[in-house]
């Protein structure tokens, strides 16, 4: 599996002995508010059986989900992940950002990197991803990987047992 260097950070598979910094980083309000499928607390457990699935997962012939980690310094602070991955057509991305790292253009370069590798290494043709309705850091960071506003999916998830609208954005090749 490829790793990715930058300047900046490391975009590397991830791996189940990711899950104490992602507990750690993960397990904030203002990051996990906009992740409808996370509970919260968010606690150790939850991250080791997330990563424990996603590395099985990507170790398949052609995974349906594939998830790489933003390291600095050694240490995982945030992830970009690709599921409903349909090899020769389409997968959907989602990512978060430990919030000390918020506001250093750290997301737009790692979403832009990743987005290049699955391109490729999945025959893509369509990469899509969808933002809570307030959620405009996320769609900013849409915006800046070249994404295109496509539309307003009505309650298209829930959080907290609140149906949600989401914005809807991708790219085409």
């Amino acid at each position: 599996m490829k790793i990715i260097k930058t300047k900046r950070f490391i975009l590397r598979p991830m791996v189940l002995k990711d899950a104490k910094d992602i507990a750690r980083n993960i397990n904030n309000w203002n990051v996990i508010k906009n992740l409808s499928q996370l509970p919260f607390p968010y606690e150790l457990k939850h991250a080791k059986q997330f990563a424990g699935r996603k590395e099985k997962e990507m170790k398949k012939e052609k995974p349906e989900d594939y998830v790489m980690m933003i390291e600095i310094d050694g240490e995982v602070v945030g992830a970009v992940g690709a599921h409903k991955i349909v090899h020769g057509h389409k997968a959907e991305i989602g990512y978060w950002l430990a919030e000390k790292h918020w506001g250093k253009g750290i997301m737009p370069e790692a979403v832009k990197k990743f987005m290049t590798h699955i391109f490729s290494e999945f025959r893509l043709r369509r990469i899509c991803a969808f933002a809570h309705a307030d959620n405009v850091k996320s769609m900013n960071v849409m915006k800046k990987v070249g994404m295109q506003f496509e539309g307003i999916h009505k309650k298209y998830t829930i959080k907290d047992g609140k149906y949600i609208d989401c914005h809807m954005y991708a790219k085409v090749k």
